[in-house]
Formats: C-alpha cells, sequence, structure tokens
C-alpha cells in the first residue's frame, strides 16, 4: 500500500515507534529510524528491515530536543531516500511528579522533545510536500492529549499541544493534499509505560500492580493495554489514499478510557 514512499519515524529504535516503523516497511514504504539504544541493537533492527521487506531504512541519531538536529534528519532523508512523504511524530519523554516538584529542566525538556520537535520536521519536511502535493502527517499523542491526569503537568500541557499542531497543520495544508492527525493511545505497554509504573508506584506509594489496575487501567473499559500493533495498523490505513478525507482528528485509540 505505501510503495514508493518515504517515512520518517522519530522515536522508533523501541515501543510504538519500532512498531510503526515495522509495519509501514512490511507496506513497502522506506524508512527513517530515530531514537536512542545500543548501537549494535540499532544496527541489526535496521538491517532486518531492509532485508525482510526489501526496502531501503536508514538511522539518524538526531537529538528532538535540538533543532539543529531535527532539521539534519530531514536533510538526511531528502539526500539519501530523495523525499519525505509521511512523517510520524512519535518521540517522547516523561516525568511524573506534582507540579510543585516538577523540576523546571524536566518541563523544558519534555515540551521541547514532546511537542517542539513536531513543529521543527514538520517545518522541514512540508515544502517538499506542498510541491508533490501530497503528504501524511501522523503525530502520536495520547490520551492525556485529551484528558488530564495529576502528576503530569508537562507531559499533558505538551500532548494537548500536540492536538493543537496538529489541528492547524491539517488546516493550512489540506488544499496540498496533505492530512495531519493525531493518535491518541490508552496505554501501551512500552519502555516508557514500565517507567511510568515504578515511577507511579514511588510517587502513590503503592505497589506496580496496583498502579495497573488502579491507576492506569482504572477507567479503561477493556481493562488490558492497547497493543503496538493497534496503533501501527491506525498509523499505516491513515497514511494511505482511503484515508484522504481523514483529517485534523484526534483518534482516540484507550479501550474507552477518555470516555469515563
Amino acid at each position: 500500500m505505501l510503495n514508493g514512499k518515504t517515512a520518517i519515524v522519530t522515536g522508533s529504535t523501541s515501543g510504538i515507534g519500532l512498531g510503526i516503523a515495522t509495519a509501514f516497511a512490511t507496506q513497502g514504504a522506506d524508512i527513517v529510524m530515530n531514537g536512542f539504544s545500543d548501537a549494535d541493537l540499532i544496527e541489526s533492527t535496521r538491517a532486518r528491515l531492509e532485508r525482510e521487506y526489501g526496502v531501503r531504512v536508514c538511522y539518524s541519531s538526531a537529538d528532538m530536543s535540538v533543532p539543529e538536529e531535527v532539521r539534519r534528519m530531514a536533510k538526511l532523508a531528502h539526500d539519501t531516500l530523495g523525499k519525505v512523504d509521511i512523517v510520524v511524530n512519535n518521540a517522547g519523554i516523561q516525568h511524573v511528579a506534582p507540579i510543585d516538584e516538577q523540576p523546571d529542566e524536566r518541563w523544558d525538556a519534555i515540551i521541547a522533545i514532546n511537542l517542539s520537535s513536531a513543529f521543527h520536521l514538520v517545518k522541514a519536511v512540508l515544502p517538499g510536500m506542498k510541491a508533490r502535493n501530497w503528504g501524511r502527517v501522523i503525530n502520536v499523542a495520547s490520551a492525556h492529549g485529551l484528558v488530564a491526569s495529576p502528576f503530569k503537568a508537562p507531559y499533558v500541557a505538551a500532548k494537548h499541544g500536540l492536538i493543537g499542531l496538529s489541528k492547524t497543520i491539517a488546516v493550512e495544508a489540506a488544499e496540498y493534499g496533505i492530512t495531519s492527525n493525531t493518535i491518541c493511545p490508552g496505554y501501551v505497554k512500552t519502555p516508557l509505560v514500565e517507567q511510568q509504573i515504578a515511577d507511579q508506584a514511588k510517587a502513590h506509594g503503592i505497589s506496580p500492580e496496583n498502579v495497573i489496575r488502579d491507576v492506569m487501567l482504572a477507567h479503561q473499559a477493556r481493562k488490558r493495554f492497547v497493543t503496538v500493533d493497534e496503533i501501527a495498523a491506525l498509523a499505516v490505513f491513515l497514511s494511505t489514499d482511503a484515508a484522504a478525507s481523514i483529517t485534523a482528528a484526534a483518534l482516540a485509540v484507550d479501550g474507552g478510557w477518555t470516555q469515563h
């Protein structure tokens, strides 16, 4: 479905991002991976995607908190793969603490990586998308882009902002055949969520099991974590021509959590 397309997927060395990058590769898209992990593991993953799916895959170590590095990643994609058709802004970090205990530097880092990086990347690739009259921007926010939770002020603020940015991109770029949508997952069992479980257990003084049952999944109607494959399948669909009229949407994939 995506043969001939090129996608940048930020935060794609593990978790949701890797799932999306893999799903794109299965559909024939060339990929720019990005994120932090063991260098040998990143290279083996990159090579495996190329080998198994017959696509081109390159890697950028761009620090998403540094605008110039984000721009260099976009240039790498153009220089190596020729163009950028699809951008998935997935990179994200988290810190759990009450507002009056949130370190200033954690606020700045979370806003920079979870929100500002998306602006800088879209700004860099949008002219090319406009010139080709086709493009897809997919922003991975969170159910916390739709509702708030305590102890997550910078994360909630960034994810709400990401939805607003996505809607603005959508209305500005619609006439060029470009769509912009936000996926808002509920809790997905990723390394980031594993860390949140530990952080919330410490913050609330309860066991990790109680965090899962009584905090994370308390309002999730299906009482299970969302899967990476579910998020990746939606990202693939939003990147196809069948989704050409879906834009400015904030799509909850949360097992009903935000309806409580």
